[in-house]
């Protein structure tokens, strides 16, 4: 049901707006949290944020992920060092530098991200069905501007192939 305006609310003030992107951001943390229910043994939410950042950026040096992810190194350690018990990450050498220790997703650890990620589509999906195709298109508009003014990049659609799935919590792009 579609709630309407108090009469002394605008739809263009930031209050108003905050309040509907709070609302909808409880949508989509229930929506997170009911995807991750298959793999909630194995990983916790942090170490998810972790995986897709690892899907999205390849293989990335320590440093790099725990900035990316708004962590010390230390903890960002102790999470990679969980996630590879698990046999969802592992260490490789960089071959630029054999200083440096890369971590990387292994096969699994893209599976689980490639999986989870397929049951929030599908859900999200079937929320957006309800909609009816011109609120559709003002939510993309207004989402897409809400992203980038946050700085997140794009998701790619599915058929963008496999292994592609930046769902926040870092940018795609090269090793640093």
């Amino acid at each position: 049901m579609a709630r309407k305006a108090a009469p002394a609310e605008r739809m263009d003030d930031v209050d108003a707006v905050t309040r509907a992107v709070l609302t909808a951001s409880r949508v989509l943390v229930a929506v997170s949290a009911r995807s991750l229910a298959e793999v909630e043994d194995r990983v916790t939410l942090p170490q998810f944020r972790m995986l897709v950042v690892l899907s999205t950026r390849g293989a990335t040096k320590l440093v790099s992920l725990a900035g990316l992810l708004g962590v010390a190194p230390s903890t960002a350690m102790r999470m990679v060092d969980r996630l590879i018990v698990a046999g969802l990450a592992d260490r490789q050498t960089n071959p630029d530098n054999r200083r440096e220790t890369l971590l990387q997703l292994t096969a699994e650890g893209l599976r689980t991200v490639e999986n989870v990620t397929a049951r929030r589509r599908t859900e999200i999906a079937s929320i957006v069905q309800h909609l009816a195709p011109g609120q559709r298109t003002a939510l993309v508009a207004a989402l897409n501007d809400f992203n980038e003014a946050g700085g997140e990049p794009p998701a790619p659609l599915p058929a963008d192939g496999p292994g592609l799935l930046p769902l926040g919590w870092g940018e795609a792009s090269a090793v640093d």
